[in-house]
């Protein structure tokens, strides 16, 4: 303690130094926008890189190889699907020539980063602007939703997950389509959703499929989760229901984000339609 002591003594001008100079430092980027900005887009890259380290590490001890094969071929597997095409019909003569197109593919990534815990869930993937990321676009698992993706990097990108308050998919029940809204309920259970808005006439069951609709930034038929318990909307004519969702966000490690190829003369014209409101 003594020699302690003595060091800090010695030293005591360099010590001075170093902690105005940290202080300044902070208060230059606490009140500054710019470099505020700049601090907190470098910081985010270093967790970023500190996440995709760690994340190497854990992908070299599950058979990383093994798995990036598996995730690639399912990505190419549903690229083929009915589902992810569409239909381009040309009527002449009493003949129609039916050829289907592609609509949706498909990008394998890794989970590099996630959390379940909070009232705002995000997902970091391996994936960014050079793998034809962008803004928006819906993200699967193997087994249902996940979320859209929100933040897009060079090499990565952030994921809203299902598990956010402001988290909203158009739904519909699988047998007879009636449509509404899942999104995250209140109560911050990582494995139940809500199923809201549905006409009183739906009848709904225990038991059945909740599907995404073909209003949703997803192909239609993408599962969500299967009905959970029944309760009314009080005052008004909707129901809504408890779902569990298809998805264990605790397990996530492949995802695959959507390429919807219409998506961007879809939000075109939809502003346009908005300016002649």
């Amino acid at each position: 303690m003594r020699n302690l002591l003595i060091f800090i003594t010695k030293y005591n001008a360099f010590f001075l130094f170093l902690i105005f100079e940290i202080v300044s430092l902070i208060i230059y980027i606490k009140y500054n926008s710019f470099q505020k900005a700049s601090f907190i887009n470098s910081t985010n890259q270093v967790t970023g890189n500190l996440y995709a380290k760690a994340d190497e590490l854990k992908g070299y001890l599950s058979l990383k190889e093994v798995n990036d094969k598996l995730a690639k071929e399912n990505a190419q597997l549903r690229n083929q699907l009915r589902s992810s095409k569409y239909a381009d019909t040309v009527a002449r003569k009493m003949v129609n020539d039916t050829i289907y197109k592609q609509q949706y593919e498909y990008i394998e990534a890794r989970v590099i980063n996630n959390s379940i815990n909070k009232r705002n869930n995000y997902i970091t993937i391996s994936r960014g602007s050079r793998d034809g990321i962008e803004k928006g676009m819906g993200v699967i698992s193997s087994l249902g939703v996940v979320g859209k993706v929100m933040f897009v990097g060079e090499h990565l990108s952030i994921v809203q997950s299902l598990l956010h308050k402001e988290s909203r998919f158009s739904a519909m029940l699988a047998t007879n389509k009636e449509i509404g809204y899942v999104e995250w309920g209140e109560g911050m259970n990582p494995q139940k959703g809500l199923l809201v808005d549905v006409s009183n006439n739906a009848q709904p069951k225990i038991g059945e499929n909740v599907v995404t609709s073909e209003l949703s930034l997803f192909p239609a038929g993408i599962t969500l989760g299967k009905v959970s318990k029944l309760k009314a909307k009080g005052g008004g004519f909707f129901l809504n229901m408890e779902i569990t969702f298809a998805t264990d966000f605790s397990k996530l490690e492949y995802v695959y984000v959507i390429i919807n190829k219409f998506a961007k003369e879809q939000a075109g014209l939809e502003a346009r339609e908005k300016k002649d409101e």
